[in-house]
């Protein structure tokens, strides 16, 4: 079983990973130096897969963000929804998980 400071920690590495592709993925949605238009065409479907990219490193981090705030609060590893706690094998995979497996599947 993993310590809460060593899950806290792991949370912690994530955001960091996650906020420098952030910063990556931002740097190069702001350049652009196509010239003609199939360029054009083709960095715009590169600049779609980046922009989805982005919303999905920050859908990930509002969920550490909750996970580190329910770790502050005591209720970290219980679901939010019955309040039974959450399989340590679904922690270990999924460390910012709200939910026990019966619930996330209706969410």
């Amino acid at each position: 079983m993993k310590s809460l400071e060593l899950r806290r920690e792991e949370l912690l590495s994530r955001k960091a990973q996650l906020t420098t592709r952030m910063a990556q993925i931002s740097d190069e949605l702001e350049t652009h130096e196509a010239k003609d238009w199939a360029e054009m065409a083709t960095e715009r479907e590169g600049d779609e897969v980046l922009q989805d990219l982005g919303d999905a490193a920050r859908n990930e981090l509002r969920m550490i963000e909750a996970a580190l705030a329910r770790m502050d609060d005591g209720e970290y590893g219980s679901c939010v929804t019955c309040g039974e706690p959450i399989a340590e094998e679904r922690l270990d995979l999924l460390p910012a998980t709200p939910f026990c497996r019966d619930h996330a599947a209706k969410h």
